[in-house]
């Protein structure tokens, strides 16, 4: 009935680890601005894959490069994926400064809609199931990310953008993951999208080391966390997921913020949230079931 668990189960620990940051991502915003943030954790999170490239990931790093049709399929991989993961990075990033976490995650998590309407584009066969899972996942996320009385911001169209060039990535992450090595893969798309950071940062904003040092631990979490581990997580599970299931997989980040809050700084769930948390986490179940029209 259910299909590739333990790949669900991966990606999920991504969306727990992505759901987490969103408090180190808002907190660094105090003292660097956002294209400085996100050029600093893309540099971390390459420096956090080398160690893991040296070692788990050499023999496929050596086959990669070894010819030159695997250097140029590399080349596109990591052109095409760091692009389309830089865009939505800086989009999250600068929505941070005018919104709330919660109201970003929720925005942000919209790629669960947007991921199977860009399949349908490219002949992809949805079952009804999926589409019950992403309403589901959708109402869950309001209950728990949206209170009453919350209106639309200048930061939550920053984050409505950065929703739907998301949702570009994790259809590139679909087409490339399955024919390149994941690590070397994702390791390159961060060093493209490091390098990419870098012209906002330099035309736009003035980073200083002061500033940097100062949410050093911040930077330190989600480079090696958010960008190393999860975005790893995403590359090598993916490619046993179907973009859609994945998306909702990892739609799971919402609940975990939340969570998250409860557990560390003492926040509580109301019944509305914690409702939110049930309807996300079934959505992630329907989304694995067979149904009739799914491929």
């Amino acid at each position: 009935m259910f299909r590739d668990a333990k790949y669900s189960l991966l990606m999920m620990a991504a969306a727990f680890i992505w759901g987490s940051a969103f408090v180190a991502q808002k907190m660094g915003m105090d003292d660097i601005g956002p294209c400085t943030f996100a050029f600093m954790r893309s540099v971390i999170g390459c420096i956090a894959m080398l160690p893991v490239i040296l070692t788990i990931g050499k023999a496929g790093t050596v086959r990669q490069l070894a010819t030159r049709p695997a250097r140029r399929d590399l080349a596109i991989g990591a052109l095409v994926c760091g692009t389309f993961l830089v865009i939505p990075v800086l989009f999250q990033q600068i929505g941070m400064k005018y919104t709330t976490a919660g109201k970003a995650a929720f925005i942000t998590a919209q790629y669960i809609l947007i991921v199977p309407l860009l399949g349908l584009l490219v002949g992809k066969r949805t079952s009804w199931l999926l589409w019950l899972g992403v309403a589901c996942a959708v109402f869950g996320m309001y209950l728990l990310c949206i209170k009453p009385g919350e209106t639309i911001c200048k930061g939550d169209l920053w984050e409505c953008a950065c929703a739907f060039t998301f949702a570009f990535h994790i259809m590139a992450i679909d087409r490339f993951a399955k024919r390149i090595d994941n690590i070397l893969l994702n390791f390159a798309q961060f060093v493209v999208c490091a390098a990419l950071a870098a012209i906002p940062m330099l035309l736009f904003e003035e980073p200083r080391w002061n500033g940097i040092m100062k949410c050093a631990m911040p930077l330190l979490y989600v480079g090696v966390l958010s960008s190393g581990v999860a975005y790893t997580l995403q590359v090598v599970t993916q490619k046993h997921l179907k973009p859609a299931v994945a998306a909702i997989v990892m739609s799971t980040e919402s609940v975990f913020g939340a969570l998250c809050g409860w557990a560390v700084l003492g926040e509580r769930l109301s019944a509305r949230e914690f409702m939110g948390c049930v309807l996300v986490f079934a959505a992630t179940l329907l989304a694995q079931v067979r149904g009739k029209g799914g491929d």
